[in-house]
């Protein structure tokens, strides 16, 4: 690790790629570049999504993504403890969204599911006060992983029972994800072996063992193509 231009970290979490190893102004460069697939899609999406006219939780869902997007750029960029938050938090707020929109796609009006709404708002309100005052990585996976598992669970009933031609997309936007959280915890457990093995090989080929810049890359696709389904 080298020293950059926004000083020492503060972050209560840093990742197995290099500090600012590429770039003097970037700590972690590979880790934020990646992050172009939550911004760019997702907007693509929202534009799409205003222009068809569909409902605004559509949209609120797509601007939500590049929203992580964008706060996993200022976290990686700086590892700033702020930044960090500006990235975690959002996490929990998209999924949040994620789960009331598949709770909310059989209905045949466009209302507002004020008591679900309540409970998602709820939620996001009660785990970032005591992740601020916690500061435990632990907690936050926790608690983003226990959002995951129930939109995993609803999108995996809805391709089996009610809109089975979906399955496709659905198992594939699945995988992709898993694909993403597989390279995601290669990346912490290997970490030592993967530094290890980049200091012999050239820079650019040895971008390609960052593996939590294919997370990135992956959970993004994944995601966008949820929205999709």
């Amino acid at each position: 690790d080298r020293e950059g231009y926004w000083g020492p970290p503060t972050s209560t979490l840093e990742w197995c790629e290099e500090n600012y190893a590429v770039s003097y102004y970037i700590a972690e460069f590979w880790n934020t570049v990646s992050n172009l697939i939550f911004i760019l899609p997702p907007i693509y999406g929202a534009i799409q999504t205003y222009k068809d006219g569909l409902e605004k939780r559509y949209l609120a869902a797509y601007l939500c993504l590049t929203a992580v997007g964008l706060g996993s750029w200022c976290f990686h960029m700086t590892l700033k403890y702020e930044m960090q938050l500006l990235d975690e938090l959002p996490m929990i707020y998209s999924c949040c969204v994620f789960v009331y929109c598949l709770y909310e796609c059989f209905k045949y009006k466009n209302t507002v599911n004020y008591p679900l709404l309540f409970l998602l708002i709820t939620y996001s309100f009660v785990v970032s006060i005591v992740y601020l005052n916690l500061k435990e990585p632990v907690f936050h996976q926790i608690m983003y992983g226990t959002l995951v598992s129930i939109i995993v669970l609803r999108s995996v009933y809805i391709v089996l029972w009610v809109y089975p031609w979906l399955r496709g997309l659905g198992y594939t936007s699945l995988t992709v994800f898993l694909m993403g959280f597989f390279l995601w915890n290669v990346d912490n457990i290997f970490c030592d072996k993967l530094r290890a093995l980049r200091e012999k090989m050239p820079p650019v080929v040895g971008a390609v063992t960052q593996f939590h810049a294919w997370w990135h890359i992956l959970t993004g696709l994944g995601s966008y193509l949820h929205i999709l389904l």
